[in-house]
C-alpha cells in the first residue's frame, strides 16, 4: 500500500546485503524471496519488498510494504532508506538495531 523510493551511490547488491543485515533484527522479518536486484521479507509487521537498480552512478531502491503509511514497518523502512549513503563518498549512516520508538527505547515518565 506505501512505496518509498531513494537514490544511492551504493550498488544494489549492497543495498541488499545492508538490508538483510538491518532489517530483519530491526523489524523481525524474515526473507521469503531474493533474486540479483529484489528481495521479499515478511514478518508480523507485515510484508516487505525492496528492489535496487543501477542507473548511471545511483542505484534507485524502491521500497514497497503492504501496510498503511502510519506502521511501524513503514516508518522502519524510512529509516532504513536515510541511513544508504545519498552521493559517492557518503558514509553509510549507523542504524540502531532497535526500533526508534520501541516502548524500552522511551524515557521513564517524569525523567
Amino acid at each position: 500500500m506505501a512505496a518509498y523510493q531513494r537514490k544511492t551511490a551504493c550498488a544494489p547488491a549492497e543495498v541488499l546485503e545492508r538490508a538483510d543485515d538491518v532489517l530483519p533484527a530491526l523489524l523481525g522479518l524474515a526473507k521469503v524471496k531474493s533474486s540479483g536486484h529484489q528481495a521479499t521479507y515478511e514478518g508480523a509487521e507485515g510484508t516487505l519488498t525492496i528492489s535496487a537498480h543501477r542507473h548511471g552512478p545511483y542505484t534507485e531502491v524502491v521500497a514497497g510494504t503492504d501496510r498503511l503509511r502510519t506502521s511501524r514497518i513503514d516508518y522502519e523502512v524510512q529509516r532504513f532508506l536515510t541511513s544508504l549513503p545519498y552521493e559517492p563518498g557518503d558514509a553509510v549512516r549507523p542504524l540502531p538495531l532497535e526500533a526508534a520508538h520501541a516502548p524500552d527505547a522511551l524515557p521513564a515518565e517524569g525523567a
